[in-house]
């Protein structure tokens, strides 16, 4: 009885042990390095033109758009889609606008305009597809808004 009692106390003890064992760490998800590039036929740093974003920034949600972001002097970025939402908080002088891109299949625009306390304007914004390797990125470089390419695993960590 003594061996019997010994017995099942250790299968006991090794059934705990082995179930604990069992319990696994969510892995990691590899990159997917083989995502084509959107905006490959692109420059690596397009001017935009300020005056094309604020008009951008009035449109109504639903509203279809088709507008060259870039500065005259640059080549033509022409980014056509559906206004998808529009967001205006006064109280903190913020406008954002998203954008379903039409001409960039599986992207979206979101681009916002930030007042400043001391009256400045500052915009924030990128083009991003999920199913894509790459992005524009508004960037502020010597005093110019620029669209800059980035790649999407600098941005983005799944």
């Amino acid at each position: 009885m003594k061996n019997l009692r010994t017995t099942l106390t250790g299968v006991c003890l090794l059934t705990c042990i082995n179930l604990t064992a069992q319990v696994t760490t969510v892995p990691i998800n590899e990159l997917d390095l083989s995502k084509p590039k959107l905006f490959q036929q692109l420059p690596d740093v397009i001017p935009v033109n300020t005056a094309d974003l604020d008009a951008l920034l009035n449109q109504p949600v639903g509203k279809t758009i088709s507008v060259n972001l870039a500065e005259r002097s640059a080549s033509a970025f022409r980014l056509e889609g559906a206004v998808v939402a529009e967001t205006t908080q006064p109280e903190i002088k913020i406008q954002t606008i998203s954008i379903r891109t039409s001409n960039y299949p599986g992207a979206s625009f979101t681009v916002s305009r930030i007042i400043e306390m001391d009256g400045s304007i500052r915009y924030t914004g990128r083009i991003i597809s999920f199913r894509h390797a790459d992005l524009l990125e508004l960037q502020q470089r010597n005093g110019q808004l620029v669209f800059v390419k980035r790649n999407f695993y600098d941005l983005v960590n799944e």
